[in-house]
C-alpha cells in the first residue's frame, strides 16, 4: 500500500463565543462548544515512535485550538462563520500535506476547508419514516415493512468570499420542502421511492434539491449510527461501522512509556465501499453482507490481546487499518477506504483509491 494513501486524523474540542454579521439571532453574543478534525498523510507525522501517531497529530490541533479555547473568536477572525474558523485552524496548524479540516459548531452543522481553498458548509437532518425493499430476497429482514429516525446531511460548495452561516440557512430553507414529503411518510408511497434503499433515496435527495440549491456537493442519508451512504451527484459510497474491545501495547514504546505495558481501547472500524447500483436490489451492497464477510476478521479483534497477533506489528490504528486491508480487500470488491479509531474521531484512514475528497465528510 502506498504510504500517502494511509491519513492520521485527530480531534479536539474548544469552547468560545462569537457573533456574526446576520439579521438572525447569530448577530448577539453567543456560544458554541466546537470540535475541530484535522487529517494529515501518515508520511506528515514526526512522532517520538511508531503507533503514536494519532496523539501526535492531536497534539499539534491542541496548540491551535487552546488560542481560541475560552476566547471571543471575533477578536482573531473578522467575521468567524465556521468556514472562517476552520480556515484559521488548518492555516495555523503547520503541518504539510493536510488533506483538511472539519469544524462543527453544533450537532447538525459545520464546514469543511481544504488548503487548496476549497470549502464546504454542511447542514444535517433528521426525518421519521417507514419503508421496505421489495426486492430483497424472500425472508430479508429489510423486505418487511419496518422504520427509520433517518439523518440526512446536504453539503453545499462555497464561493470564496461566501459565508458559511449563511449558506446553511440557504441549505434549510432548500430542505424544508422535502422534509414535509418525507417525514412521518411510507417512503415507498412516494413516486421514485418504489424501492427506497439508502443510495436510491440520496440520489432521489440530490435530484429533488439540485435546482434550488446549485452548490449542492454532496448528500448523505444514515439509516442509523452504524451504516450509510454519499451521493455527490455521479456516484455512490455506502459504509458500515462496528466496534471491537481489544488489548494492546506498544513495543517500540520507550521504557518507561505507559504505552508499552499492556491497555486498551474500544475500536471503532468503518468500512467504506463505492460503485454503481444494482440494477435490481438498488443498491452498492447490503449493509447486512459487509457485516457478515467481516464476521471472521472481528472474531479476530474483539477481546483479543491484539499484541500476540505477529500480523499486527504495532498493533495501533494504522497497523489494524493495514490488516483488515488484506483479509477483507478480496472479499469485498469495491472496498475503497479502511477507518480505524482508537478514541472517538481519532485514528487511521487508509484509501485504496486515490480520490482523497470524502475523507472528512460522512
Amino acid at each position: 500500500m502506498n504510504p500517502h494513501s494511509l491519513f492520521i486524523t485527530a480531534l479536539r474540542p474548544f469552547e468560545a463565543a462569537r457573533y456574526l454579521p446576520s439579521t438572525g439571532p447569530e448577530k448577539s453574543l453567543h456560544g458554541h462548544g466546537f470540535r475541530a478534525r484535522i487529517v494529515v498523510p501518515r508520511s506528515a507525522c514526526r512522532p517520538r515512535f511508531p503507533g503514536i501517531e494519532t496523539q501526535w497529530l492531536n497534539d499539534c490541533l491542541g496548540k491551535t485550538t487552546t488560542v481560541l479555547d475560552y476566547s471571543l473568536l471575533n477578536d482573531r477572525i473578522p467575521e468567524p462563520c465556521d468556514a472562517s474558523v476552520a480556515e484559521w485552524l488548518l492555516d495555523r496548524s503547520g503541518l504539510s500535506g493536510t488533506a483538511g479540516l472539519a469544524l462543527q459548531s453544533a450537532p447538525d452543522r459545520g464546514a469543511i476547508v481544504r488548503p487548496e481553498g476549497s470549502r464546504l458548509a454542511w447542514q444535517r437532518f433528521r426525518l421519521e419514516a417507514a419503508h421496505r425493499l421489495p426486492n430483497v430476497p424472500a425472508g430479508h429482514k429489510c423486505g418487511r415493512m419496518h422504520g427509520h429516525g433517518f439523518e440526512v446531511v446536504l453539503f453545499s460548495a462555497l464561493d470564496p468570499e461566501a459565508d458559511s452561516r449563511t449558506a446553511q440557512r440557504d441549505i434549510a430553507d432548500a430542505w424544508d420542502p422535502l422534509h414535509r414529503q418525507l417525514h412521518l411518510t411510507c417512503l415507498n408511497d412516494l413516486p421514485g421511492l418504489e424501492n427506497p434503499t439508502s443510495e436510491v433515496l440520496a440520489q432521489w435527495i440530490w435530484q429533488s434539491i439540485t435546482d434550488v440549491l446549485p452548490g449542492l456537493a454532496g448528500v448523505t442519508v444514515m439509516e442509523t449510527d452504524l451504516a450509510g451512504c454519499h451521493f455527490d451527484g455521479q456516484g455512490w459510497r455506502i459504509w458500515k461501522s462496528m466496534s471491537f474491545d481489544s488489548a494492546v501495547r506498544l513495543t517500540r514504546a520507550p521504557e518507561g512509556d505507559p504505552r508499552r505495558m499492556i491497555h486498551g481501547h474500544t475500536f471503532t472500524t468503518r468500512l467504506h465501499l463505492s460503485g454503481g447500483l444494482d440494477e435490481v436490489m438498488g443498491w452498492v451492497y447490503d449493509y447486512g453482507d459487509v457485516k457478515r464477510r467481516f464476521d471472521p476478521v472481528f472474531r479476530a479483534l474483539d477481546h483479543r490481546p491484539l499484541y500476540e497477533n505477529p500480523q499486527l506489528t504495532d498493533n495501533d490504528a494504522a497497523s489494524i487499518a493495514a490488516y483488515i486491508d488484506a483479509e477483507m480487500s478480496a472479499d469485498l470488491p469495491g472496498l475503497s477506504r479502511i477507518d480505524v479509531l482508537s478514541t472517538p474521531g481519532c485514528g487511521a484512514l487508509l484509501c485504496r483509491q486515490p480520490d482523497d475528497r470524502g475523507l472528512l465528510v460522512p
